[in-house]
């Protein structure tokens, strides 16, 4: 709810893979979160990513199971309950719309402004929306409705 811990640009031609994907929470997020915000990992993690199966690979799931955080299930066929998708996109199409850019590294630096221009009151805005979905899911007995 603190904002944005880690912005990941992933490089053209790239594949996104367990593998892949492992590395990045290895490498930058662990990181990046021990940086940003000092204390947490010691105090525990609650993840939540979707059923993408680059996110459920083993490979991954080991992972996260090796730093001990808890992950939160995601209900299957469910994409409006990831804050990015509701959230966090359309906010960014709000700052970016009407722009064009050159290079790739333009589109970096325009969405790096993008997401700095967003207050701390947006991302909670964001998490009380997705608790909001989440709880709505549950009592539709796993199944979301808009």
């Amino acid at each position: 709810m603190n904002g944005v811990i880690l912005r990941w640009p992933v490089p053209i031609g790239t594949t996104i893979n367990a593998q892949y994907y492992k590395k990045v929470l290895q490498d930058k997020l662990r990181p990046a979160i021990r940086k940003k915000r000092p204390g947490l990992l010691e105090s525990g993690i609650l993840f939540h990513h979707d059923n993408a199966p680059v996110h459920t690979a083993r490979a991954v799931t080991d992972v996260l199971a090796g730093y001990k955080w808890e992950l939160l299930e995601h209900p299957r066929y469910s994409p409006d309950l990831a804050p990015c998708d509701f959230h966090l996109f359309p906010k960014m199409k709000e700052h970016l719309r009407g722009q064009r850019f050159e290079t790739e590294e333009d589109i970096i630096q325009a969405t790096k402004v993008a997401i700095k221009n967003l207050d701390k009151c947006s991302y909670v805005t964001a998490f009380k929306d997705w608790l909001q979905r989440i709880e709505k899911c549950a009592n539709n007995g796993g199944c979301y409705v808009e």
